[in-house]
């Protein structure tokens, strides 16, 4: 049977015992790190979560008579 999408060629260079905890240990790490810089580079993450209600915008008029 002939490979259609070309991705079976890497598992011939790198097995799938090894290749597969590595990509998804990348992936993991990515969104650890990801999920780090919003918690020290914001103010509202860490108030999400821990729970804290979001401020909603308040519309205040004054009708003129």
């Amino acid at each position: 049977m002939a490979d259609t999408d070309g991705q079976a060629g890497i598992w011939l260079v790198v097995p799938p015992k090894v290749g597969l905890p590595l990509l998804l240990g990348t992936v993991a790490l990515i969104a650890i790190l990801v999920h780090a810089a919003l918690v020290g580079h914001t103010s509202w993450f860490p108030k999400y979560w821990n729970g804290a209600a979001a401020k909603t915008a308040s519309i205040e008029t004054s009708v003129v008579r």
